[in-house]
């Protein structure tokens, strides 16, 4: 028999343990030792029996204990001093406040950060992978710092799916539903208590609405937008069922209350709670990107509560919103990508439901891929998002080359290195994901005040003192911490079995599964096809020697997810679960299902080596590698990611790759199954040969001293350069602090003045970059209005420039290029006189930058190593209108060499000199078409 309702009862705590409420409502206490103590000792069963979740350990202990705990005067102490710790370390001066005193120029005053997923805990399951545990640790790194973010994201009623196996070992998927309730979350509402709601129109007459739930990560605010409520018809209602689910228009509408929905409920919590609005706008991937067409809407409209900018036309307000947005890429192959029918985004933002002086055109034209190649019928979420942010980048350095090279055709006429993306390498919330007797270990010998600056940080400097810590401790927890990873693999290991239909007679063998003192190596991430999880399966004979060896075994435990409409993932997972169901070697390997954040804080300390062979450089990042090494555990690897950037043959090993040989990236080629058969026997012979031996060398007292000075190494050497405190330092200082001040600048008013403007009908026609062959137009109904008014401000001067530049570079030209050169070989040292022609048409001298670039030829004439020198205008324009331009260029170097003259756009408040996409070439006629809107 069924419930046809379902309510959570709260149990009501006696006056003295309110502040377990407050403790237990603040996602704080998942990276807080002494809290989840506390919390343990409240009822160590029924912490257990519920996952290890404050929030329902409250509403399942039994009244008697907490009478109990409510006359007891130790635990009284520790409560109240925890709830001080916390309310200090919520309103106390962090590392950001000290930058806002010693800063001349302002960090941003908030930061709204966008992500489709959060791992935050376990216990709020709004995560699938790699993207929602580096959002969360984004978070939980900023709560750590005092940085101002505010986190914005859906709240999906299914979270993601839970996962188990059927006796086959094929992936059973279910979805349990999430009582908020039940959850560390709680409903924003106005002042008289009604809950905020959020309105999007859509097609038909149609309103999708959703409240806003708040989750505390910390200092930082995490608003949920969640469309299951009663106000919406069954279908709107379901659009944030499930995390990932649904077809093409259900992922739309998902993005679209994401983006849209996402900034209007920061805006209302702004208006309720005083919290200083953004000046910054981060797009976590491209499922947000719609944030910006919005926030168009509010420049256009009237402009942000306590904002100056208002009533802007399109292509000012677009200016004034790239100013301040920046976009992070996560995918390394365009398939990752977010792509909707152009017709299907129309309907959704034209018509009746058209966003007021946004038109569907401009709409459209910020996804249009306009690049040779692209589909015109497709509207592209990367390209909308790289169109609406001024600054983007990758996620490790490898991943911002492989970015630049993917989105090249954005900015055509520029060389991948060029093009302007940058990257920050991921890094990983030690305090997450350090088992604390690590913690405890360090702390022993630097002192626990350093050791817990040294995981917020990442300052390198915090972590000397870690190499005087000696072998035999370091031996011991490592032995301590697999020893623990083996019982918690058996007791899912058993749990497991039950599930697919084997009863307790058949599961003795178990208890004798996986060995505490025996080499262990780990994966376990996602199962797309680009990940291998069955490489090591390559040849079976070969693993079965390894993991059987008589004196060098080695035992693996494999865990992950495939997608649920990924029939090739599950393929896989399946492959992998037969061969560790073979009862020859099922005690030397095993399958754990439901790979989540509660046993990877098992299972990252309990190995020894942490495997990774994606197929290279499919990895944008792999952080799971990161979270081991802060673990002490040893990364083998292939180079991908952040490991092709921090590896130095002392903390792991790299697997050789086989990428250069043609077709490697097909699956379906047979050059990838000889890559496959390749980079396997690779990993083979580095595990038997190299890892394997180096752990079972002994030394007289029985230590492998060799292993553990790569411990060492890895934690001293690795340990800050992982960390997301140094990420999220990185993003404050290099890409949020500019982008505030970018911002900024562009509400600045200016004297009104006639020359240097675009007229109205030009800039009506090229009001968004990429103009015509974007689709795009904008109207220019605020020049009239601002002109009137004698209001222009920088963001309208910068668009009207832009638009001006855009009309005459059709007509710039390198006309001629000469150079004293006395002969073919020139000595080093020496430098060249280089007079260049240039035909500006409309444009003036100070709208470009005419550049001499130069360095190394190969045998393409291609140049390497580019230097840049600007040359300078001599006199003014001849009978021909043409512009002289000289320089002298240095030969600073040896070998072949050679150079090339070309023509940018230039103007202060640039970010690039490719923020265009526009350059003329000698024997160029015409500028490139920038396919950006800019």
């Amino acid at each position: 028999m069924k419930a046809i309702r379902r309510f959570t009862v709260r149990t009501v705590l006696p006056e003295q343990l309110q502040p377990l409420h407050e403790l237990a409502l603040n996602l704080r206490w998942s990276w807080h030792p002494e809290t989840r103590d506390l919390f343990r000792s409240v009822d160590p069963e029924v912490w257990a029996a519920t996952g290890e979740d404050p929030v329902r350990l409250l509403g399942e202990v039994p009244a008697a204990r907490l009478a109990a705990l409510a006359a007891d005067r130790r635990f009284l102490r520790r409560l109240g001093d925890l709830a001080d710790d916390l309310r200090e370390y919520l309103t106390g001066p962090r590392w950001y406040q000290t930058q806002l005193e010693a800063g001349a120029t302002p960090p941003p005053a908030a930061i709204a950060y966008f992500s489709p997923e959060y791992g935050i805990a376990a216990t709020l399951p709004q995560y699938s992978g790699g993207l929602g545990i580096l959002a969360g640790d984004h978070l939980k790194a900023a709560s750590d710092l005092g940085v101002p973010i505010i986190g914005v994201g859906l709240f999906y009623r299914h979270g993601y799916f839970r996962q188990s196996l059927n006796r086959d070992g094929w992936q059973q998927e279910r979805y349990p539903l999430l009582d908020p309730d039940e959850l560390a979350v709680s409903l924003l509402r106005g002042p008289d208590g009604t809950p905020c709601r959020v309105d999007l129109a859509l097609p038909g007459g149609r309103t999708l609405a959703a409240h806003v739930w708040k989750a505390e990560v910390g200092r930082v605010p995490l608003l949920l937008l969640d469309s299951d409520i009663e106000a919406n018809s069954p279908a709107e209602r379901d659009v944030t069922d499930r995390l990932y689910g649904g077809g093409s228009e259900h992922r739309l509408l998902q993005e679209m209350l994401l983006g849209i929905g996402g900034v209007r409920a920061v805006r209302a919590y702004c208006r309720l709670t005083g919290h200083p609005a953004p000046e910054v706008f981060h797009t976590n991937e491209g499922h947000a990107g719609f944030l910006g067409v919005e926030r168009i809407r509010e420049l256009v409209a009237a402009g942000p509560a306590g904002t100056d900018t208002a009533g802007l036309d399109f292509a000012a307000a677009l200016e004034s919103v790239r100013a301040g947005t920046l976009f992070t890429t996560h995918t390394p192959v365009p398939a990752g990508i977010d792509r909707f029918d152009r017709e299907l985004v129309a309907r959704h933002f034209g018509g009746d439901v058209a966003l007021p002086g946004v038109p569907v055109e401009s709409v459209l034209g910020l996804g249009a891929e306009t690049w040779y190649g692209g589909d015109p019928k497709l509207f592209n979420m990367a390209a909308m998002g790289l169109r609406l942010a001024q600054r983007a980048n990758g996620v490790s350095t490898l991943h911002g080359e492989v970015s630049r090279s993917m989105f090249n055709g954005l900015w055509p006429g520029f060389d991948p290195a060029e093009v302007p993306i940058t990257s920050v390498t991921n890094g990983v919330h030690a305090a997450t994901w350090i088992d604390p007797a690590v913690v405890r270990l360090g702390a022993a010998e630097i002192g626990a005040d350093r050791a817990e600056e040294a995981m917020t940080t990442g300052e390198t400097q915090r972590w000397t003192g870690l190499e005087r810590i000696a072998n035999t401790e370091i031996w011991d927890l490592r032995r301590s911490l697999r020893a623990q990873l083996v019982d918690e693999a058996r007791r899912r290991l058993r749990a497991s079995w039950r599930q697919r239909g084997a009863g307790e007679a058949e599961l003795g063998w178990v208890s004798s599964v996986l060995d505490p003192d025996v080499l262990t190596i780990g994966f376990a991430r996602r199962v797309p096809s680009y990940k291998r999880l069955t490489l090591m399966l390559r040849d079976p004979d070969r693993l079965r020697g390894l993991l059987l060896h008589p004196t060098r075994p080695v035992q693996i435990v494999v865990a992950g997810k495939a997608h649920p409409a990924d029939d090739g993932g599950k393929r896989l997972i399946q492959q992998m679960v037969a061969f560790a169901d073979d009862p020859t070697v099922r005690h030397r390997i095993v399958f754990l299902p439901d790979y989540d954040m509660a046993m990877a804080r098992r299972l990252y300390p309990g190995c020894d080596v942490w495997l990774n062979n994606p197929l290279r450089p499919l990895e944008a990042c792999g952080t799971s590698g990161m979270k081991a090494a802060l673990n002490g555990c040893l990364n083998l690897s292939v180079l991908d990611g952040w490991w092709d950037e921090w590896y130095d043959g002392q903390n792991g090993w790299a697997i050789p790759t086989a990428d250069e040989a043609a077709g490697v990236l097909d699956p379906e080629s047979s050059e990838a199954e000889r890559r496959d058969d390749i980079e396997a026997a690779a990993l083979y012979d580095l595990i038997e040969e190299q890892v394997a031996g180096r752990f079972y060398d002994r030394g007289t007292d029985g230590l492998p001293h060799r292993w553990i000075a790569m411990v060492r190494h890895t934690l001293v050497t690795l340990g800050p350069k992982v960390l997301a405190g140094r990420m999220v330092r990185e993003y404050v200082e290099r890409l949020y602090a500019p982008a505030a001040l970018a911002e900024r600048e562009l509400r600045v008013e200016l004297p009104p003045r006639a020359e240097g403007r675009a007229d109205v009908a030009s800039e009506e026609r090229q009001a968004t970059d990429g103009g015509e062959s974007a689709g795009a137009k904008s109207v220019g109904t605020g020049f009239e209005r601002l002109e009137a008014s004698g209001r222009v401000t920088a963001a309208r001067e910068l668009a009207l420039w832009k638009a001006k530049v855009r009309d005459g570079w059709p007509a710039v030209r390198v006309e001629h290029v000469e150079a004293d050169c006395p002969a073919e070989a020139q000595e080093l040292g020496s430098s060249l006189a280089l007079r260049v022609q240039v035909a500006l048409g409309a444009l003036e001298p100070g709208d470009v930058e005419v550049q001499a670039v130069s360095g190394r030829v190969d045998e393409t004439d291609g140049i390497s190593d580019a230097s840049v020198l600007a040359l300078k205008p001599v006199g003014g324009p001849d009978l021909d209108g043409r512009t002289r331009y000289e320089g002298s260029l240095e030969l600073g170097r040896t070998g072949p060499f050679g150079y090339t003259v070309r023509v940018l756009p230039a103007h202060p408040r640039l970010a690039s000199p490719a923020e265009l996409g526009l350059v003329a070439l000698p024997a160029e006629s015409a500028g490139m078409d920038a396919g950006l809107l800019r």
